[in-house]
């Protein structure tokens, strides 16, 4: 039944990316295991990021269960979607729920995709990392799949207007290779581990990232420590702290 739902959604997003005519620039997908459980990592600058995650499986023909916050699924249109792609819904209050759901799925071959940042990078750098991937996948004795996104951001992203028209930009995926998590690690390690992968991941899909701004407008999508006009980590976190 899931592949009924989720098949479709693939095709529809695949039709709004062709009619933006994002320019999707996918590096790696080969180190996605054909067969059996994994834990996708990934950082997180966009509203729109489970979708290009979940485009960068297809070409191992893997279809990711992602992990969502629970009000995405009680949402009249978003809810029923979700639900039909086996995605695992997280309340942040009860999260064993969703762990065991997650764990269960890995354990029955399935990747499971995770943002271990859990909310959006503002300042579009790697945020600290919450250990639940490394734990999932030391539990169900799979690997951890690291990845970065470029370029999302400029589509959808937390305190900026959508920008839904043909504006041809680019989305930079770089998918790494595997992160054992043996059992006899401590999770934390494994984390810190993970987020320099992505780190690297990230910067090498900056550096191919194949335009720059335009304009001193147009510089409000790059971090500060690369020039840009994003706020960095610490003004984020004041002004978090202000509201």
């Amino acid at each position: 039944m899931a592949e009924l739902v989720y098949r479709p959604v693939i095709g529809a997003a695949r039709t709004m990316f062709k009619a933006l005519d994002l320019k999707i620039d996918t590096q790696g997908s080969e180190n996605i295991p054909r067969t059996g459980g994994a834990v996708l990592v990934s950082n997180h600058i966009s509203y729109l990021d489970f979708i290009f995650t979940g485009l960068a499986a297809l070409p191992q023909k893997r279809l990711v269960r992602f992990m969502a916050k629970e009000s995405v699924f009680r949402h009249k249109i978003s809810g029923p979607l979700m639900r039909g792609m086996k995605h695992i819904p997280v309340d942040r209050k009860q999260g064993e729920d969703a762990y065991q759901h997650a764990l269960a799925s890995l354990r029955s071959g399935e990747v499971i995709g995770v943002f271990p940042e859990a909310t959006i990078s503002q300042s579009f750098t790697l945020k600290s990392f919450k250990s639940g991937a490394a734990r999932l996948a030391q539990e169900a004795g799979v690997p951890l799949i690291p990845m970065a996104l470029w370029g999302t951001q400029r589509v959808w992203t937390k305190g900026r207007p959508r920008n839904f028209k043909r504006s041809h930009i680019p989305v930079t995926i770089r998918v790494g290779e595997p992160v054992e998590a043996p059992a006899d690690q401590f999770a934390g390690a494994i984390t810190r581990r993970l987020r320099e992968r992505c780190q690297e991941l990230l910067e090498a899909a900056q550096r191919a990232y194949p335009v720059r701004p335009k304009d001193a407008s147009d510089t409000w999508w790059v971090p500060a420590h690369l020039g840009g006009t994003a706020p960095t980590p610490e003004q984020v976190k004041a002004a978090e702290a202000k509201g």
